[in-house]
C-alpha cells in the first residue's frame, strides 16, 4: 500500500511537470492542474501504518541510514552532480546486483543493521530520489534546448 502511494504521487507530479503540460491551452492545462492538486491532496491524506518490530540496534541503524541521505539530500540543490553520484552509490550498497559505480560500504553496513523491511524502504526512497533526479535533469535539459532554440530565432530575426 505505501508503494502504491509512492507511486500515485510520483505520477501525479511527472504529470504536472510533463512537457505536454506546455502544448495543451491554458483552460485546459488550469483544470489537470487542479486535478492533479487535489489527487495529491486526497492521497496525501491516506496514512499507511504498517509497525516494522525492531530492537534498538535496527532502530538506530535506521536513523542513522536515514540521516545519511538526509544530508545528501539536503545538498542536492548545491552541487546535483555529487548529489546523484553519492545517491548511486548508496543505492549499489543497497542492491545484490552488481552495481555500475562504487559502494559507501560505511552505508552498506549500516543497511544491513535494520530491519528487512527498512532496507527494503531505504532501497525504494533511493530509487524514487534517483528517478526523480533523472526526470529533473530531462526537464532542465529540454528547457535549456528550448531557450537556446529561442535564442536563435531571435538572433535570426534581428539580422
Amino acid at each position: 500500500m505505501e508503494q502504491e502511494k509512492e507511486t500515485l504521487l510520483e505520477m501525479i507530479h511527472n504529470i504536472q511537470n510533463s512537457q505536454d503540460m506546455r502544448h495543451i491551452s491554458e483552460g485546459e492545462r488550469e483544470e489537470l492542474n487542479l486535478t492533479a492538486n487535489r489527487l495529491m491532496g486526497r492521497t496525501l491524506t491516506v496514512e499507511v501504518s504498517v509497525e516494522t518490530i525492531r530492537n534498538a540496534q535496527q532502530q538506530e541503524s535506521l536513523l542513522h541510514a536515514t540521516k545519511m541521505i538526509d544530508e545528501i539530500v539536503n545538498k542536492l540543490l548545491d552541487d546535483l552532480e555529487d548529489a546523484k553520484i553519492r545517491l548511486l552509490s548508496l543505492y549499489g550498497a543497497c542492491t545484490s546486483d552488481v552495481p555500475a559505480g562504487p559502494i559507501d560500504q560505511k552505508f552498506q553496513s549500516v543497511v544491513i543493521g535494520c530491519a528487512i523491511e527498512d532496507q527494503k524502504k531505504i532501497k525504494r526512497r533511493l530509487e524514487t530520489l534517483l528517478r526523480n533526479l533523472e526526470n529533473s535533469e530531462k526537464s532542465i535539459t529540454l528547457l535549456e534546448h528550448q531557450k537556446s532554440s529561442l535564442r536563435q530565432s531571435c538572433n535570426t530575426k534581428q539580422d
